[in-house]
């Protein structure tokens, strides 16, 4: 992404203190310290989102549950369309460990990112796993080598990812985002449906 012109900000979770809840400032509700709210505004700018994780006994990390969790937070905020906050954005997925469950994680953490409103391209997953147990992590030192740097299966998928995440932020962003017609949030009253009769929200 960076090659092609592309701002990255790459954010460690797990290095950062984000607390635990579904509120976007935890600190408002008895946490001492969230970092949520800092990095809410990365994501807030970007066009693109990706999570990674390991694979901790078939799932996904439960640091990667709770960036899942605190985004689902911030999923009650619209933008100036009446929308989803996330209306607009794209994700993806990289996946690592040694053992199974890439596209399964995937899976869940797509399912997640599209509930809350970002739009998900084909192939927006890659990752790569070792052997079967005990073993290598992706990059860790192997005879002098990263590990699962030269797997061409993982460079592939990287590479087609990246790229439909590229093609498809750029697509969302030329023609400014989903269209509001069906989709306003601010056009729904409790207990009714659209507006149907507004010319605004008639097909």
């Amino acid at each position: 992404m960076s090659k092609n012109e592309v701002e990255v900000t790459h954010i460690h979770a797990a290095a950062r203190q984000i607390a635990f809840g579904i509120y976007p400032d935890m600190t408002e509700h008895g946490a001492k310290v969230d970092d949520w709210p800092d990095i809410w505004k990365h994501i807030d700018a970007a066009d693109i989102l990706v999570i990674g994780t390991p694979i901790w006994l078939g799932e996904e990390s439960s640091i990667c549950r709770m960036v899942i969790e605190r985004l689902y937070a911030m999923s009650g905020k619209l933008n100036d369309k009446g929308q989803s906050i996330f209306y607009g954005k794209v994700g993806g997925a990289v996946i690592t460990g040694n053992e199974d469950g890439i596209k399964h994680c995937a899976m869940t953490i797509h399912y997640a990112m599209s509930h809350v409103g970002i739009t998900i391209p084909p192939q927006a997953d890659c990752g790569w796993i070792g052997e079967a147990g005990p073993g290598p992590s992706y990059g860790d030192d192997i005879d002098g080598e990263p590990a699962g740097f030269n797997n061409e299966f993982t460079q592939r998928n990287t590479t087609i990812m990246t790229w439909n995440l590229m093609h498809l932020a750029r697509m969302l962003k030329s023609v400014g985002g989903y269209p509001n017609e069906g989709n306003d949030r601010n056009a729904w009253k409790a207990g009714q449906r659209f507006d149907y009769e507004n010319p605004e929200y008639r097909a």
